[in-house]
């Protein structure tokens, strides 16, 4: 029995090159029009949100670990540091902060690392799915996750450690462009920093001394104005100090803005330099971003 064939131009799979499914998309007429990327996207941002929730380690990490540390620091620090704001008070505005750091910085520089060892950067490269739905399915899922962290930590700090959430117009607003602007700097930065690891076996051992020590240096466990100066300089260079920065403006009184370094809140310089740093980090991903292991070439 004789079968027919595909000409000579079939790839690997009998399939047309750079088509998917068998399908030549140069080929495609009025009754299979190409999907567009907002739908790819979508469809993207709901795989990876699925792949996360399927990960218990991640979803402990990610989402509940700033909750528990919340409760843990809240129950035992209470004491008043000024201005009618106790410790608790003030660390949970720093670990609302943190928590969007190492939902965009963190996550995804471990998380890629990973992906990139198992192959599936490399075969996202091969297909005919545009590169950018990937990227556009990571911040999606970095978004998504922010927010339901946010929403979390707030159900959590609210009614158990007397945080008010804002009361007015203008300092809804501040959170809503602290979270945006400081997602993207971290999410960029997250994706940038993980063409450092060689493997995804080392991309924890880096990536979690650089988030801990930020975290450290930041102000979000300690008051910031009662860390030694240098290492209020160094923290000033990196976003989380201006994202810590900025939720206390949100959940603290305005009294307390003047036991800030510079006397205020300075929000204006927390927008400029987040600005800055999602510059930086798509500056750095565009030029530093890898598909495959480098000893793949």
């Amino acid at each position: 029995m004789t079968t027919t064939t595909e000409p000579t131009t079939t790839g690997p799979a009998g399939r047309r090159p750079g088509s998917a499914g068998g399908v030549d998309p140069s080929r495609r007429g009025p009754a299979g029009p190409r999907v567009g990327l907002a739908r790819l996207g979508a469809h993207q941002i709901l795989l990876e949100l699925r792949q996360f929730a399927r990960s218990r380690e991640q979803v402990m990490f990610t989402i509940l670990f700033p909750v528990i540390m919340m409760v843990i620091f809240g129950s035992i620090f209470d004491a008043d540091i000024g201005a009618g704001v106790t410790y608790t008070q003030y660390f949970v505005s720093g670990m609302i902060a943190s928590g969007l750091m190492v939902t965009g910085f963190q996550a995804l520089a471990i998380q890629i690392p990973i992906e990139r060892d198992r192959g599936v950067l490399k075969r996202y490269r091969s297909t005919p799915m545009p590169r950018s739905v990937y990227f556009i399915g990571k911040v999606g899922m970095v978004v998504t996750l922010a927010v339901a962290q946010v929403v979390l930590l707030l159900a959590v700090a609210v009614p158990f450690f007397n945080v008010s959430l804002p009361a007015t117009s203008a300092r809804w607003l501040t959170l809503g462009w602290v979270i945006l602007l400081g997602t993207t700097a971290c999410t960029l930065m997250g994706i940038a920093f993980s063409s450092l690891p060689k493997s995804s076996r080392s991309a924890t051992a880096i990536v979690t001394p650089v988030a801990l020590v930020l975290q450290f240096i930041s102000g979000v466990f300690f008051i910031f104005t009662e860390l030694p100066s240098w290492m209020q300089q160094i923290a000033a260079l990196f976003p989380l100090k201006w994202m810590c920065q900025g939720m206390r403006a949100v959940f603290l009184p305005d009294a307390f803005g003047a036991q800030e370094p510079a006397g205020g809140y300075e929000l204006d310089r927390v927008a400029v330099v987040l600005a800055v740093w999602c510059v930086i980090g798509l500056v750095l991903c565009l030029g530093t971003f890898r598909w495959t292991r480098r000893q793949d070439g």
